[in-house]
């Protein structure tokens, strides 16, 4: 599969943008600021649902419009697929395949097997643990058949139950009667989507970790051993494999009656998969308290080819890569080692600020190159085109009226 055509409308910087693409290696290059990665966040979005840029998908939408509309057209074997996503400023997120009936975000996730290596990749290793958790979720969105509806149940309880607690305690402020029932119901609802969404994670990793030692080994020539270790705030569920889940359910819900009073004291929860981390191991010692720079960018970079091929292998074919301004960030040996692994892809976008950046090497002379400023012309001569038909269309109304 590749992406043949991508068109924007009102997404990010882009007002209306639509332009060709083919399969191997498309680099688009301008100054920076210009929406060169807008253009491949779209498609980031449009596999996972998510963008490593934003929690929210306010952002996504140009400023002063309700909605953005991103529009792809795949092949695959000489059949062509329209995969179309329409996200509101208020309102659920839709979607359309070859333009059939409206479809909810979730139905059409892990469609388009997208994944992208940037230049905030190296805060896998060294960064907040949320920034673990979004991979780990993007990874799900891919790889696993159920992970949205899972990853959303849990989202929607948690908020509800979170609510709760801040009613709560602002009843309790006041000196009103509580009933405690609805918050007993919430929190076993709470219980039950975590545990399933904590088994859901520990299969992702496992999957991950099937490629990621080997990635390691073959990147670095070095005989350490380099693992994912999930690190979940339902430690029970890991430890408790063994168990029943009527036990693993009933320790945790003693948990959170401990933890009761702090939770109500801070009006949220406490414990739960939205406080998960995932460990990057070698040879059982936390990598963050001691890798170089460069030895974080090589367990970053492996993590996400470990995706690559998990992802080749459930799909029976490679997946679509973004290479988003990562050159200009990383020494020689690492971007040769980003270039052999993109030679072999079936398709690869590249944005870079110039050309220059990219590594000397005779294939960055064989591919589809994509001026930004092209596009910004594009761009501008469409407007101009729009607000020629609109001038016109109103020149013609007032003459009826008059």
């Amino acid at each position: 599969m590749y992406i043949s055509r991508i068109a924007l409308d009102t997404f990010r910087s882009w007002n209306h943008i639509i332009f060709d693409c083919e399969p191997g290696i498309n680099i688009i290059y301008g100054n920076n600021g210009l929406g060169k990665t807008n253009i491949v966040e779209s498609l980031e979005f449009v596999g996972t649902g998510i963008s490593h840029r934003t929690s929210s998908t306010l952002p996504l939408i140009r400023k002063g419009y309700e909605k953005s509309t991103i529009r792809l057209n795949t092949r695959k074997n000489d059949e062509e697929t329209t995969y179309e996503v329409n996200i509101f400023l208020k309102g659920t997120n839709r979607a359309r395949i070859n333009n059939g009936k409206s479809l909810y975000m979730r139905d059409i996730l892990g469609y388009l097997p997208v994944v992208s290596f940037t230049p905030s990749d190296q805060l896998l290793i060294s960064g907040d643990p949320t920034v673990r958790r979004t991979f780990i979720d993007q990874a799900g969105l891919l790889l696993l058949p159920n992970y949205s509806q899972i990853l959303q149940n849990f989202k929607h309880i948690s908020k509800q139950r979170a609510a709760l607690l801040k009613s709560i305690r602002e009843f309790s402020n006041n000196n009103q009667p509580i009933s405690l029932s609805g918050l007993e119901i919430w929190t076993g609802k709470f219980i039950e989507s975590g545990i399933i969404l904590t088994q859901a994670r520990q299969k992702v990793v496992n999957i991950l970790n099937k490629y990621f030692n080997k990635i390691i080994k073959y990147i670095t020539n070095s005989e350490e051993y380099a693992e994912l270790k999930y690190n979940p705030s339902f430690q029970e569920v890991v430890e408790e494999e063994t168990e029943e889940e009527n036990n693993v359910f009933n320790l945790i819900s003693e948990h959170f009656q401990r933890i009761y009073e702090g939770e109500l004291a801070r009006g949220c929860n406490l414990i739960g998969p939205h406080r998960d981390d995932v460990d990057f191991m070698l040879d059982k010692m936390l990598a963050k308290d001691f890798a170089s720079n460069g030895e974080s960018w090589t367990l970053a970079i492996a993590t996400k080819m470990a995706l690559c091929n998990a992802l080749e292998e459930k799909n029976n074919e490679k997946p679509i890569i973004i290479l988003d301004d990562v050159f200009a960030q990383l020494d020689e040996n690492r971007r040769k080692q980003i270039l052999n692994f993109v030679e072999n892809q079936n398709q690869v976008f590249i944005t870079t600020s110039s050309l220059s950046d990219m590594p000397k090497n005779s294939i960055v002379q064989k591919n589809n190159l994509i001026n930004i400023e092209d596009l910004l012309s594009q761009q501008n001569s469409a407007n101009n085109t729009y607000e020629e038909h609109n001038s016109i269309l109103k020149s013609i109304l007032e003459q009826r009226n008059a």
